[in-house]
């Protein structure tokens, strides 16, 4: 492999309201705010040294701007920027200081439509982890994976494990042995991105990883006592695929995201993935209750360049009620 992508380091969504947002993300969660201006958030968390792993952006309706993977080198960015073009990607340079603390990076929509951007550089700032006295929420350490309703499940898991160097983790297969759903990992743990077979492409939820299972459990606390109880769509739970803790919320926005917490190493060369069946009731929730069926039907457009939504398309396999799908 010419390149070394190195992890999941941010998202950009779009948002109506920064004021809500801010209330959801910073008073509710405990993200840290590291900047703010009348358009945009930049939130990280408490372990991160990063000037942010999230960006809100104010726009007239929600929807997924980028998805963002550091990479270890300039020499990284350029082959991998090579790779693209060579396959017949169209690529977009941002050289540095064309976005707010970030270094030169360049934008791709890959084989599913996603829109990508890798870069390998990004302002510092303090890592507060040792902060305790500034802990509130969630207590959000920092960002960990994110998870796209594709239309081929397959397509996509050969071109990242087969293109781009991803590992798989997990995976759940159809009662004929396709892929319906995988976890591809780069840092050495379960995942820095997963695909799941619907319409799409579509943003599901981005992951961001907290310390232990009762900083999810304070977060129900505060999201009740703060008067969001709406936003808790799914959880607490334990996953039976990747044994994480979960909980999945909805911003005011009804962008998607989940504390987490709890999986496992994956770093061994000789690491085996697990494969699941689609029909195991433990797969999704290890102890058996049910998701709701927004979970598994609804999730945020990616937006193009102009602010439109990129095209979706209808799943390759066959759609299955959610309660199958469990």
């Amino acid at each position: 492999m010419a390149f070394n992508i190195i992890r999941a380091a941010r998202a950009v969504l779009q948002v109506t309201d920064l004021d809500a947002a801010r209330g959801f993300y910073v008073d509710a969660l405990g993200f840290v705010e590291t900047e703010s201006d009348g358009e945009h958030l930049y939130l990280r968390g408490l372990e991160e040294r990063h000037h942010h792993c999230l960006v809100l952006q104010k726009g007239n309706k929600p929807g997924a701007l980028v998805l963002s993977y550091k990479v270890y080198s300039e020499v990284d960015l350029e082959a991998l920027a090579r790779f693209f073009e060579e396959k017949g990607f169209k690529t977009k340079w941002l050289e540095k200081g064309s976005q707010h603390a970030m270094g030169r990076a360049f934008r791709v929509q890959d084989v599913s439509g996603i829109p990508l951007e890798f870069f390998v550089e990004m302002k510092t700032v303090d890592r507060l982890l040792q902060r305790y006295d500034l802990y509130k929420g969630a207590r959000m350490q920092r960002i960990d994976h994110f998870n796209c309703m594709v239309p081929d499940v397959e397509k996509a898991y050969q071109f990242y494990v087969n293109e781009l160097g991803f590992a798989c983790s997990e995976y759940t297969v159809t009662e004929n042995e396709r892929i319906w759903a995988a976890w591809l990992h780069r840092k050495p743990t379960v995942h820095d991105v997963a695909f799941m077979n619907g319409d799409g492409p579509r943003l599901h939820h981005v992951g961001f990883w907290v310390s232990e299972p009762m900083s999810i459990i304070h977060t129900c606390d505060m999201l009740a006592s703060l008067g969001y109880t709406q936003a808790i769509e799914r959880g607490p739970g334990r996953h039976g695929l990747s044994n994480a803790f979960f909980l999945y919320l909805r911003d005011p926005d009804g962008n998607r995201v989940e504390l987490y917490t709890g999986d496992y190493l994956t770093s061994d060369p000789d690491f085996q993935p697990i494969r699941w069946d689609l029909d195991d009731p433990r797969r999704q929730t290890l102890w058996g209750h049910k998701a709701p069926d927004s979970w598994f039907t609804e999730a945020t457009s990616f937006l193009d360049g102009t602010g439109l939504s990129i095209p979706v398309h209808p799943p390759t396999l066959e759609r299955r009620k959610p309660e199958n799908i469990l």
